[in-house]
């Protein structure tokens, strides 16, 4: 158990670095759009003519398609690190036997549901694989590469779930307090 709890830490945190990867590469996509755009209006002002400029085309796909790949691919770390939201305000005033069965309830309908989601998104991957549709915006992209993150995140987060749910860790386990020290 804890040699695979080790593995899927690795996985999980390495692919979180992706995602903060891949926030550089939108922040750097934006700057750049947003910069040429304003030299082309500066240039249009300053010379009067129409100055043959434009940003990049593609921004916009493949911004739209990171932000689906940012999440995906983080969503596994925050279950992990227990960063979702969550109501402490009802769990901390139940007494513990009540809590940790609720806990393991929770843990099990959201393990659940997470398999179904990668069950589904594997299915529309598989389906948008083989009828090899583009999608057609600024550029010309493969629309299965829009489904490609899901199934594998959505199963990631489904280990995360079957790790509070056979483990003794609890997503509910820490202090308020230390919520107010870092504060």
């Amino acid at each position: 158990m804890e040699a695979w709890d080790k593995r899927l830490g690795r996985v999980t945190t390495a692919l979180a670095y992706f995602a903060c990867a891949i926030v550089a590469l939108i922040f750097t996509m934006i700057v750049v759009d947003v910069s040429v755009r304003a030299g082309c209006t500066a240039s249009y002002n300053l010379f009067g003519d129409d100055y043959a400029c434009s940003p990049p085309s593609f921004t916009l796909a493949v911004v739209e398609y990171s932000l689906l790949w940012f999440s995906m691919l983080a969503a596994p770390y925050l279950v992990r690190q227990r960063g979702h939201v969550t109501i402490e305000a009802v769990v901390s005033i139940l007494p513990d036997a009540v809590r940790r069965m609720m806990a393991k309830i929770v843990y099990a309908v959201c393990f659940t549901i997470s398999l179904m989601f990668a069950y589904y998104s594997m299915e529309l991957l598989l389906e948008t694989f083989e009828s090899q549709e583009p999608d057609v915006r600024g550029i010309d992209m493969p629309y299965w590469l829009l489904f490609l993150p899901m199934p594998f995140g959505f199963f990631l987060v489904a280990m995360e779930f079957l790790r509070y749910l056979i483990g003794p860790a609890s997503y509910y386990s820490y202090d308020l307090g230390e919520v107010k020290d870092d504060l």
